[in-house]
């Protein structure tokens, strides 16, 4: 069975990390309810990190690209890692896991929704959505719609 798209990561992910990930989560944002002046910030900073989809994706090509010159350069076996590589990619485009996918997860990658469930938290806390449930129903579909682009 295929698993969609956003639980893909999390289900192939070991429980413990995933735990680890959350409360990692949960404390940034207890820190950040403390300390509102740095939400700005940190929002900068998540609009940088790298989700895990992001690192596979490049390690994956970088794989792939000096396996073919490699191949092509050095010797032609060298060509066993770029089909090895993208078979992984299929593999985790796939079923949402791949070899490397434990290794990333453990150092502390993220998934997008991961990330943006940080986000939309901060600004939250910042007052992003205020007013959104209390204006009549087109306003608040255009306040919902303008919070989730910003």
């Amino acid at each position: 069975m295929v698993p969609n798209t956003a639980a893909r990561v999390p289900e192939h992910t070991a429980e413990d990390v995933n735990r680890r990930i959350e409360h990692e989560t949960i404390e940034r944002l207890r820190y950040f309810a403390a300390h509102p002046h740095l939400i700005d910030r940190r929002l900068e900073e998540l609009d940088a990190e790298w989700d895990v989809e992001r690192t596979l994706e490049a390690n994956a090509a970088t794989l792939a690209l000096t396996g073919t010159i490699l191949g092509a350069a050095v010797d032609r076996r060298w060509l066993f890692l770029p089909g090895a590589v993208t078979a992984f990619l299929l593999q985790h485009a796939v079923q949402g896991w791949c070899p490397p996918l434990p290794v990333l997860r453990h150092l502390g990658f993220r998934t997008m929704r991961e990330i943006d469930i940080e986000r939309n938290a901060l600004k939250a806390l910042r007052g992003d959505y205020e007013g959104v449930s209390t204006a009549p129903r087109p306003v608040r579909a255009a306040a919902g719609i303008a919070a989730a682009e910003t």
